[in-house]
C-alpha cells in the first residue's frame, strides 16, 4: 500500500481523549478531586471533564470492560476542511466510523470520525462549543490541557507514516527506534508513539501552566497521599518536565510542563540516544518503577476494528496501492 502524496488535513490541535475504564464513578473522583479537572457534563456512567483552557473537555471517561482507548480528538479549522477530509478518506478507502456532521458529543462541533492502522478512533472536529480559560483558584495548581498521549504501536513505522502522511503532523524527533514524537503546532509532541508488543495507551499527560505550577501540583497530590510512580525530572527530547501516576482504573497519568516550542524555520528533528541522562536530564527521578513500566504497558486494545474489519484490512493490511488522492 502507500499513503496519499499529500496529507489529507492539517490537524491544529489536541482537543481531547476518550477512555473506557471499569468505574467511571471512581475515575471520575481521582480526576475531578485530586488531579484537579472540574466535572463539566455527565450522563449515566459517562463523564466530561475540562482542565482551565479553552476546550470545553479534554478526559471522557466511559463505561467499559477493561482500560481501551475510545477516542482521541483533533481540532481542524472550519467544517469545511472536515468535509474537504472525508472526501479524500473516501476517495482513499480509509474507512470511516462516523461521517460529517453534527456531533451529539457534549462539547458540540461538526467533525467525522477514522480509524489509525490499528483501529484506533480519530475525530476530526470544528466549531466545538466555545468556552473562557479559567484561573485557578488561589494557589491551586491544576492542567491548564491536555498535553500529550502517548501511544503503543506494533508497527511504529507504518503508524508514524498515517499520522504525517494522512493528517498531516511532523516528526519532532525520535528516541532511537524505540519512540517517535510527533506535532501539529508549535508543541514538540501532542502524540507519542512507542514500539511495543501489542497496541494499547501508554499513558495520557496533562500540562501545568508552569514549572512553579508543576511543583505546586506534585504538593496537591502528596497532601492528598499521592505520589509518583516517576519523577520528577525532565526529559531530553521535548525538554518537558514529568511526573507520573496511575489513576483508580490503572491507566498511567502524567503531570508535564514547559514543552519544547518549535520554530518549524529552524527545527531539526534528531534521534536521542536512550539513556538515562537523557531519559531524565536533572537525574532527579531514577529509574521507573516495574509497576508504572507494567502500567505504561497497558491492556491489548484491538480499538474499533471489529466494527469496520474488512474495511480496515483491505486499506492497512495487503489491499494493494491505492490512488493518490488531493483535498
Amino acid at each position: 500500500m502507500r499513503f496519499p502524496e499529500a496529507p489529507i488535513c492539517s490537524v491544529r490541535a489536541l482537543r481531547s481523549v476518550s477512555v473506557t475504564v471499569p468505574d467511571p464513578a471512581l475515575s471520575r473522583d481521582f480526576y475531578h478531586e485530586a488531579w484537579g479537572l472540574s466535572t463539566v457534563d455527565e450522563d449515566g456512567d459517562t463523564f466530561w471533564l475540562r482542565a482551565t483552557g479553552t476546550e470545553h473537555h479534554v478526559l471522557q471517561l466511559r463505561a467499559g470492560k477493561s482500560n481501551a482507548l475510545d477516542r482521541i480528538s483533533f481540532a481542524l479549522a472550519t467544517p469545511r476542511e472536515v468535509d474537504d477530509a472525508a472526501r479524500v478518506l473516501q476517495k482513499l478507502g480509509i474507512p470511516l466510523l462516523r461521517e460529517p456532521g453534527r456531533l451529539d458529543d457534549a462539547g458540540g462541533g461538526y467533525g467525522l470520525q477514522l480509524l489509525d492502522p490499528e483501529g484506533r478512533c480519530l475525530e476530526l472536529s470544528a466549531d466545538t462549543f466555545a468556552v473562557s480559560a479559567q484561573e485557578p483558584a488561589g494557589r491551586r495548581a491544576v492542567p491548564r490541557k491536555l498535553a500529550h498521549i502517548v501511544l503503543n504501536t506494533t508497527d511504529i513505522d507504518r503508524t508514524a507514516d498515517f499520522y504525517t502522511l494522512v493528517l498531516g503532523m511532523r516528526i519532532s524527533d525520535w528516541s532511537e527506534h524505540q519512540m517517535a514524537f510527533l506535532r501539529c503546532n508549535s508543541d514538540h509532541h501532542v502524540i507519542a508513539l512507542n514500539q511495543a508488543d501489542f497496541p494499547s495507551i501508554n499513558h495520557v499527560a496533562y500540562e501545568m501552566e508552569s514549572l512553579d505550577h508543576f511543583m505546586r501540583g506534585l504538593g496537591n497530590l502528596k497532601r492528598s497521599g499521592i505520589v509518583p510512580q516517576w519523577g520528577p525530572g525532565r526529559h531530553g527530547p521535548g525538554d518537558n518536565t514529568f511526573s507520573y501516576f496511575t489513576d483508580p482504573a490503572g491507566l498511567v497519568c502524567e503531570y508535564t510542563s514547559e514543552v519544547a516550542q518549535i520554530d518549524e524555520d529552524r527545527w531539526l528533528c534528531r534521534t536521542w540516544k536512550r539513556t538515562p541522562e537523557l531519559s531524565d536530564q536533572w537525574g532527579t527521578a531514577g529509574p521507573p518503577t516495574v509497576a508504572v513500566r507494567t502500567a505504561m504497558a497497558g491492556v491489548p486494545d484491538l480499538g474499533h476494528r471489529n466494527r469496520v474489519t474488512a474495511g480496515i484490512d483491505h486499506y492497512f493490511y495487503g489491499g494493494g496501492d491505492v490512488p493518490a488522492a488531493q483535498p
